[in-house]
């Protein structure tokens, strides 16, 4: 299996500036970077804990601020090395895509949304880091 980890958890956020703040004072983590996404709508920070380059936080701004409380959590990222093959082996399994195709961010790392079987948003991450 070509999974190998989990890459990052996105959260939507109303005001970016404030959760990065948050989450670097009061959390400690560091903010790794930002970005404007491709579609030039949505803006993504990307967060991690000092010296490790596990499990990230992305900060999704942008996209949907309008959620309850307990429906932020916008998708779960799976770390892989290969997209395409990984995206054939999960069709051949019967998984259902959200996007139709791959989407290039601006830094070259790639993705491709699917559903899990509770119609959850799992995410295929191939990372140029």
């Amino acid at each position: 299996m070509a999974i190998k980890k989990i890459e990052h958890v996105g959260l939507m956020v109303k005001d970016l500036e404030a959760s990065i703040a948050f989450y670097t004072n009061v959390i400690g983590m560091e903010l790794k970077g930002t970005l404007v996404h491709s579609n030039q709508i949505i803006t993504l920070a990307f967060l991690g804990f000092p010296g490790s380059t596990e499990t990230e936080l992305e900060l999704i701004h942008g996209y949907n601020d309008a959620l309850p409380e307990e429906g932020k959590v916008h998708h779960l990222a799976f770390a892989v090395d290969h997209l395409e093959a990984e995206i054939e082996r999960l069709k051949q399994l019967g998984v259902s895509f959200i996007d139709e195709a791959i989407t290039t961010l601006p830094n070259g790392s790639r993705y491709m949304f699917f559903r899990g079987p509770d119609g959850e948003w799992l995410e295929l991450f191939e990372s140029t880091r």
